[in-house]
């Protein structure tokens, strides 16, 4: 009976019996282990490839390119080095303390700051040190309500007797810069501390400091800052991640290997003499705390860096904010290394300290010749598809180790001093700084280009927001810039690398799509946030757009 009903049952399982060996040897040519023979271990095509001179006119800028950027890589890794092998020769006590405490001014300089500058004059006025040998400048340069606001602020704290004034100036002549000498011609200090509007300093910071003045040859003493609102978002995660490696192991170990290190403009103090020395602040160039910096310790004066002292900050929560401040440190650095760099090398400095401050002042050298990698990355890979495998391990590998990985080391290494018990969690946030890096060469390759052509441009300060918690209100949308081109030219680069990929795809160059895809999220994420960001606050809380002094608030780059 079941015959007329096994036999057709049997037919068909004999018949998929017979087609399993067919079955697996498709699985085995699609596999795994197939791909490596087929692209890495064939040599049936071997010889028939021959450089010509179109693959030449790529490929050596491509690795010229690829040499510059690993020159840089390479000096992250002697950093590292140098910071723990000198780890020693840090003591952070004041050798000779001051028997009598010296006098001291605190300069503020502001710009349109009216939403911190209560933080801060409340901060300063409650500093630990004694009145009468204490003086608090407001540098206000303002040209909007902070003018009242702060005029206000320092009447009331001045009523209660603490030792504050306001001066106004009518111009904004040398910037910063310039505000900053025009309090020093007043000032009744031998030392002179410098915060930014957007810190608050703690009560014992100048107590913490002074002391390190007893040694008669210190110019200057930098402090750390640190982040008010450094989880208010991935943003301010990677941007505190990235100033971290500069205040640990640049400043680290610039210092305790004997080299020259720059003051940042803000949190930190100088004895007056050292700026006169050095030839006062100058405003010919965005980074004046730098160029004095080198100045005056090529006039004999020595610095100071204590990573122990903390002094907190904000960070700036929008992309254009971010962009603006790292384009006007980018150009600032280029205009300074042009400026001092051959007064260093005509100097009797050792050798290894020239070469120092040549990677110092260069190093956003780094972002145009980014972009010079970006335009040959992609014929460069045409060409060197058909050069086989082994000589793309022998020469990328090496660059890719120096120029790439060397980052995910450098800030890892100071995350993990700084953060011992927690540092690994920041392993999650690399692939995204590293693209942020990537993302950021647009805008940064435009100022260092200006810097590099003489063409100058005014002090673009970075907008205070005053925002510390994650999903606070921002108050300063006031202060956003105007829409501009670099966000469209991010977008349009994303779309090449992303046609990039999908080439290493067509071609089964599987290994080269996760480098490809950093500079498609770079570009992709800094250009969307500086067009979209400021439109984000406003659907969110249906606020009405700003009045006709900022037609156009969504940020977009410099």
């Amino acid at each position: 009976m079941l015959e007329p009903i096994w036999n057709p049952i049997a037919a068909r399982l004999g018949d998929a019996a017979g087609q399993v060996p067919a079955l697996m040897a498709v699985f085995s040519q699609n596999s795994f282990k197939h791909y490596l023979k087929a692209q890495y271990a064939d040599t049936t095509f071997q010889g028939l490839y021959h450089w010509n001179w179109f693959d030449a006119a790529m490929l050596l800028p491509y690795f010229l390119v690829m040499i510059l950027l690993s020159f840089y890589g390479v000096h992250r890794y002697t950093m590292c080095y140098r910071y723990f092998k000198h780890k020693k020769n840090y003591d952070p006590n004041p050798p000779q303390p001051f028997a009598e405490l010296p006098r001291v001014t605190v300069q503020l300089p502001i710009f349109n700051e009216q939403f911190v500058i209560d933080r801060l004059i409340e901060a300063v006025c409650a500093m630990e040190y004694p009145r009468e040998k204490l003086e608090i400048q407001v540098l206000d340069d303002s040209t909007d309500e902070t003018q009242e606001v702060a005029a206000g602020i320092v009447d009331r704290y001045a009523a209660l007797g603490h030792p504050i004034v306001y001066i106004h100036r009518t111009n904004r002549h040398g910037f910063k810069a310039g505000a900053l000498d025009e309090g020093l011609k007043v000032a009744k200090g031998e030392f002179v501390a410098i915060f930014d509007a957007d810190f608050v300093p703690p009560a014992d910071w100048l107590m913490k400091v002074i002391h390190h003045f007893g040694e008669p040859d210190v110019g200057m003493v930098q402090t750390r800052w640190a982040h008010l609102n450094r989880d208010y978002s991935m943003l301010t995660q990677i941007e505190a991640i990235l100033l971290d490696g500069h205040f640990v192991l640049e400043h680290g170990s610039r210092v305790r290997t004997g080299e020259f290190f720059n003051f940042n403009g803000t949190a930190g103090m100088w004895r007056r003499k050292a700026i006169e020395d050095g030839g006062g602040w100058q405003h010919d160039t965005l980074t004046e705390d730098t160029d004095l910096s080198y100045r005056s310790q090529m006039a004999g004066w020595r610095f100071k860096y204590l990573p122990e002292v903390e002094c907190p900050s904000e960070l700036p929560i929008e992309m254009t904010a971010f962009k603006t401040q790292q384009a006007r440190w980018a150009k600032g650095l280029i205009q300074t290394s042009i400026k001092i760099l051959p007064t260093v090398f005509r100097s009797k400095m050792p050798w290894r300290a020239k070469f120092e401050a040549l990677h110092h002042l260069t190093c956003n050298m780094s972002y145009p010749l980014m972009v010079i990698m970006s335009a040959f990355l992609l014929p460069a890979m045409i060409c060197r598809f058909y050069q086989g495998w082994f000589q793309m391990l022998l020469i990328d590998v090496p660059l890719f180790a120096a120029s790439s990985f060397s980052i995910a080391v450098f800030y890892l290494m100071s995350q993990r001093e700084l953060f011992p018990k927690t540092w690994k969690k920041t392993i999650l946030y690399l692939p995204l700084l590293m693209a942020v890096g990537i993302g950021l060469t647009v805008t940064n390759t435009k100022a260092v280009m200006e810097a590099l052509f003489g063409i100058k441009s005014a002090f673009v300060r970075t907008p205070k927001y005053r925002v510390a918690q994650k999903g606070q209100k921002s108050q300063a949308a006031k202060y956003r810039k105007r829409l501009k081109l670099a966000p469209w030219i991010e977008l349009l680069l994303g779309l090449y690398f992303f046609l990039a990929i999908l080439y290493t795809f067509s071609n089964q160059n599987y290994f080269t799509a996760p480098f490809l895809i950093l500079f498609v999220i770079g570009y992709w994420y800094t250009g969307l946030m500086s067009l979209l960001q400021g439109r984000f606050e406003r659907w969110r809380t249906g606020a009405a757009p700003p009045d006709e002094a900022n037609a156009k608030p969504f940020p977009v780059g410099v």
